[in-house]
């Protein structure tokens, strides 16, 4: 899992409320193995639609309630896939926001009014270190506005430093050849009646 400390650029605005993951990654293109290949087949459906773009920019601004539905680890590939690292919103689905983090993929959860904001700015920067989301028109000079997030602290020393459970796992290597060499033992153990 790659780190992040800022992610910075252009914004896609996708303005819709209770996007849930089937509308995501439909159904039909879950038969994969790998965790790759889902950005074609991001808002399949929609994507049909006349009109219809989504420019792939780093951040993506929604609305509340995104990713709700069912626990479809596919729907943040898909949108890590398509190239987002970042997603602005009001709201999240818990699992939604847990399988995000899980794969380096930034959940950031702001007022609507600020998204809002954002999504008119149409570049912003989040800087995960700061738990800070500025924004500005590619016109502009300077960052025009500013809004804090919140984010659980092991959750964030998790993206700065790229670890994924694998990589929290090993982390514990010593700790766990220790164990492992406590409870070997030679021959099966038997007690006396």
């Amino acid at each position: 899992m790659r780190t992040i400390e800022t992610i910075t650029g252009r914004v896609s605005v996708l303005a819709r409320d209770d996007v849930d993951t089937d509308q995501i990654i439909p159904k039909q293109f879950l038969k994969r193995i790998e965790r790759t290949g889902f950005g074609e087949f991001l808002f399949y459906d929609w994507a049909q639609e006349p009109g219809w773009e989504l420019p792939r920019n780093p951040i993506l601004v929604t609305g509340r309630n995104f990713g709700c539905g069912s626990s479809r680890e596919h729907a943040p590939w898909a949108l890590e896939d398509y190239g987002f690292q970042a997603i602005i919103a009001p709201s999240f689905a818990d699992i939604f926001r847990s399988n995000c983090t899980k794969i380096g993929l930034l959940p950031v959860q702001l007022s609507a009014p600020d998204c809002a904001a954002i999504a008119d700015a149409g570049e912003a920067q989040v800087d995960l270190r700061e738990q800070e989301v500025r924004w500005r028109a590619p016109s502009q000079d300077g960052w025009v506005g500013r809004a804090r997030f919140e984010i659980d602290t092991e959750v964030k020393h998790r993206l700065l430093n790229g670890l994924d459970d694998i990589a929290l796992t090993l982390a514990q290597d010593d700790s766990i050849a220790d164990y492992e060499r406590e409870r070997e033992r030679s021959g099966p153990v038997t007690t006396a009646l």
